[in-house]
């Protein structure tokens, strides 16, 4: 069984590194663990804990910046936000429940190191989008800052592009900093019910391209969810907007509390949690296309299940256990289409045995290659989790 080091400062962490450096040690590199059981299994010689590294930094609401240490829970910096009525936009998941774990667990640098965002991307963008800056520890032992030294043979890449969505096997993060927005003042949920899928992703993209300002926008179990965010004057102006825009179907709608509800249980997969024994993908594709894509797989696997976010660009599905996931079908049914499918949820030996991040073209993984070369030529940092 692996040990364990846990650094309680950045001077600490810098001296683990250079030590698993020198020594040829691999390393497992985790804040809480919470999305432990996403990527592929690992096997390391030592756990690198960040939990000891955590703490609030800096907040400055004037300037929308919070800057905080890598074990901070996400949870914490939600609470303290919302203290000054503001958030974090991009709105990121808490899959420990979809993942096995108990609630409130995650980290907010591990939500930026999956890049992950909920709902609200459509409107506000992905998670490496409000990252303003960072630093860190690379797998050549060297600290470094965004904005500041520049890391050697690494010269002209946007280092937030390239590390949110890593999953840390490029760097180590210690601290960073994220832009935050105010919070609305008002929260309200267009419903509209008894849609099938093609016609409820064409009624989001009719209201996406609307100038009605929709921040989401979601198919769940024959609801299809449109919200609408801000000053209570504009939001009823806005729906009012939406109504005329989509006549022809029953409607309902929710407010702010209710919306609040909706749309964190959307953010965190909620409706897929109740299927423990199921493996669940996340496929993102061109909204038009989410439709096409689940009924090819249900062509063939008639018990799954779906639902939609992002206008219909991310489909959520789960799938009866199996022992490949059935990743040639869900892969096979994107096809040409454009997109990619992540296997988000299965037992560790499927995760083993099949590719649970999407495959990469060949001029696509040269790159790959060429990029965890300059960043951790050794590699140190969760070995094998992508594959």
């Amino acid at each position: 069984m692996a040990g364990t080091i846990k650094p309680r400062s950045s001077a600490e962490l810098r001296q683990a590194v250079e030590w698993a450096l020198n020594d040829g040690v691999t390393l497992d590199v985790r804040g809480s663990g919470a999305k432990l059981a996403l990527g592929k299994p690992m096997q390391c010689d030592q756990v690198l804990d960040l939990s000891g590294i955590a703490g609030v930094v800096d907040y400055a609401p004037e300037e929308l910046v919070v800057t905080l240490r890598a074990g901070t829970p996400l949870k914490d910096v939600e609470a303290l936000l919302a203290q000054r009525n503001q958030m974090l936009a991009f709105e990121p998941p808490d899959l420990g429940p979809l993942l096995g774990r108990a609630a409130g667990e995650g980290t907010l640098v591990g939500a930026v190191m999956g890049n992950l965002a909920g709902p609200r991307r459509l409107s506000a963008g992905a998670a490496r989008d409000h990252l303003l800056g960072f630093s860190g520890v690379n797998g050549r032992g060297e600290a470094f800052k965004s904005g500041g030294k520049v890391m050697k043979n690494v010269t002209g890449y946007d280092l937030s592009k390239i590390l949110a969505g890593s999953w840390g096997t490029l760097a180590v993060l210690d601290e960073v900093s994220v832009k935050v927005l105010p919070a609305p003042d008002q929260t309200r949920t267009l419903l509209l019910l008894g849609l099938d899928d093609e016609a409820a992703v064409k009624a989001m993209c009719a209201a996406m391209g609307s100038p009605h300002e929709v921040s989401g926008a979601a198919h769940v179990a024959g609801k299809t969810a449109l919200r609408v965010e801000g000053v209570a004057p504009s939001v009823e102006a806005r729906l009012k907007g939406l109504r005329e825009l989509l006549t022809g179907a029953e409607m309902q709608e929710l407010g702010t509390l209710e919306s609040r509800t909706f749309w964190r249980e959307v953010r965190d997969v909620a409706p897929l949690e109740a299927g423990a024994g199921d493996v669940v993908w996340k496929i993102s594709c061109p909204p038009t296309e989410g439709p096409a894509i689940v009924a090819r797989i249900r062509a063939q696997r008639l018990a799954a299940e779906a639902f939609y976010d992002w206008s219909g660009g991310l489909v959520w599905l789960a799938l009866p256990a199996s022992a490949d996931a059935d990743h040639a079908l869900v892969r096979g049914a994107i096809g040409p289409t454009g997109g990619h499918a992540i296997l988000i949820r299965a037992p560790e030996a499927v995760r083993a045995a099949v590719p649970v991040f999407q495959p990469q073209s060949p001029a696509l993984a040269a790159l790959a290659a060429r990029v965890k070369e300059s960043f951790d030529p050794k590699g140190l940092f969760n070995p094998g989790r992508m594959g």
